[in-house]
């Protein structure tokens, strides 16, 4: 199977008139122009999963009040969730742009379970479980602050320990100290499907932030990081099978 992992920036794209008339001006503009860019892109990689981090789901002021995860599936012809990153209760899901801000799972098949958990900390809530009949996927976007975030590192781990099938855990996790903010994930059994490429800024990478973590009975089979600027990040492909499933891990569609 083949799992793409792409932070979007909410589709508003990158360059210097990003910035223009004032600095992050880009993050207030429309973005239905953008959006075809990124599907041409997602369509040329014909993943079977998708984890997309800062997604816009049907803001007035950027989208138009168009759902661009349902936008992207549509295109795809793949199922979709999409769910806030912020805690229902919290001060954030009642700005009506933030509560916009989005997280998603795309998929051609459709999971047999969809879970939304949340951290105990941080602004940023949301961890996104989706699980098949052979493996599962977790999709976050971990805090900016280290204190906060390590917090969180320590509860994915967690989590991760409770799995009852192998597991990928991916998304933005903003390990700005590097790869050793996530020893309680290493020790919890999770390897990075990458060798350290850097992922952000996509003008000038610097920084592996975005990661594909695999647990045990997950094999990656092959890993790229796309050089497109289509956000201020690199989308991560990463090709797996989960050992001892039929037809590679391909999981079964669930039936209503």
């Amino acid at each position: 199977m083949r799992f793409l992992l792409y932070n979007l920036r909410y589709g508003t794209g990158t360059g210097l008139r990003y910035h223009l008339p004032f600095p992050m001006a880009g993050f207030l503009k429309p973005t239905r122009d953008h959006l075809h860019r990124i599907v041409r892109f997602l369509k040329e990689m014909r993943p079977d999963l998708v984890g997309l981090v800062e997604i816009d789901s049907g803001s007035l002021l950027r989208s138009g009040r168009r759902d661009q995860a349902q936008a992207i599936a549509a295109e795809l012809g793949h199922w979709a969730c999409v769910e806030s990153k912020y805690h229902p209760s919290s001060w954030a899901a009642a700005m009506p742009l933030m509560r916009k801000q989005a997280n998603a799972v795309l998929a051609k098949e459709r999971p047999q379970r969809v879970l939304r958990r949340y951290f105990d900390r941080g602004m940023k809530r949301l961890a996104l479980e989706v699980e098949y009949s052979t493996f599962q996927v977790l999709l976050v976007h971990l805090a900016l602050k280290r204190e906060c975030r390590t917090a969180q590192i320590a509860q994915l781990a967690q989590w991760t320990r409770e799995a009852i099938k192998p597991c990928l855990v991916a998304g933005d996790f903003n390990t700005f100290a590097g790869d050793a903010e996530l020893q309680p994930l290493h020790e919890a059994g999770l390897r990075n499907a990458s060798t350290g490429q850097p992922s952000w800024p996509s003008w000038a990478p610097r920084h592996q932030i975005d990661y594909i973590l695999h647990g045990p009975g997950i094999e990656v089979t092959a890993f790229r990081v796309p050089t497109v600027q289509l956000s201020d990040h690199y989308p991560l492909v990463c090709d797996f099978r989960v050992r001892g499933a039929p037809e590679g891990g391909k999981p079964t569609r669930n039936e209503p």
